[in-house]
């Protein structure tokens, strides 16, 4: 998103788990810590990851290899380990205070500081809670608002023909994700914590409701599934990036507290 465009973040309407906000001087994991009416929901790792692992490609082999055919995990492609090492959610609310989201389409959009989200919406997960009763934070992000940030982060170096970056920053919950839906190629960066991602190619539509957490399509239905029919899948660790080709379906669920910026190619 070009300097100037209007400040939007969407505020997708997902699930959070939330962080005690902790005093600068305070030590421990960075600064995040859930609180909340309940433990964080309890997720593990898929017991095989089915997405490739590639350290030190080169472009003409994402290009010949991966770039328009499927998704690949990539590591040591960038570092951003030291200059945009995840802040502490104080930190975060007081220098993106002003910063306003709202949530995403289909649902209505709500007008909320970044302060406010932070301090009082970033619930842990309920597996019964409908998408349209949740928030996640995720989305267009307006540079003006956030150069403290982007200007700290290394994006992955490739790109395709014909298309220009926008960043997204997200912040999210334990047992928090995004529904299965599709859009164009792009990065997925974890900054902090893990997300665990579920893949189909473009022609092969998965079975979800649109308005069920991915929490809950993962206890309902991902175990009645064949295997012929189950996903690519696999969990994104801190520093590495993930790349989806253009259409192909998939879902995130946040398996810790995570920080992620995306790099969508459009």
């Amino acid at each position: 998103m070009a300097p100037g465009a209007r400040p939007l973040l969407l505020l997708a309407v997902w699930t959070l788990a939330a962080p005690v906000l902790r005093g600068a001087g305070d030590t421990g994991d960075g600064g995040w810590q859930r609180r909340g009416p309940g433990a964080p929901a309890a997720v593990a790792e898929e017991e095989r990851c089915a997405v490739e692992r590639r350290a030190d490609l080169s472009y003409a082999e994402f290009v010949q290899q991966y770039a328009f055919s499927r998704p690949v995990i990539l590591q040591r492609l960038t570092d951003n380990s030291v200059s945009c090492r995840a802040p502490p959610p104080h930190l975060l609310a007081g220098t993106c205070r002003r910063s306003r989201p709202v949530l995403t389409r289909p649902f209505p959009t709500v007008d909320l500081p970044f302060q406010d989200y932070v301090e009082h919406l970033l619930h842990p997960q309920d597996p019964s809670s409908l998408g349209n009763d949740t928030l996640y934070f995720f989305g267009d992000n307006d540079f003006s608002e956030w150069a403290s940030l982007f200007q700290h982060y290394s994006p992955p170096p490739f790109s395709l023909l014909g298309t220009t970056a926008a960043y997204s920053f997200g912040i999210a919950g334990a047992g928090s994700g995004v529904p299965f839906h599709w859009h164009g190629p792009g990065f997925s960066e974890v900054i902090y914590g893990r997300k665990r991602w579920f893949l189909y190619p473009p022609e092969k539509t998965p079975e979800f409701h649109p308005n069920k957490t991915t929490l809950a399509w993962l206890q309902d239905v991902y175990p009645t599934l064949a295997l012929s029919e189950r996903p690519l899948e696999c969990t994104v660790q801190a520093g590495e990036v993930l790349y989806f080709p253009d259409r192909w379906w998939h879902a995130t669920l946040n398996l810790d507290t995570s920080v992620f910026i995306s790099t969508f190619l459009g």
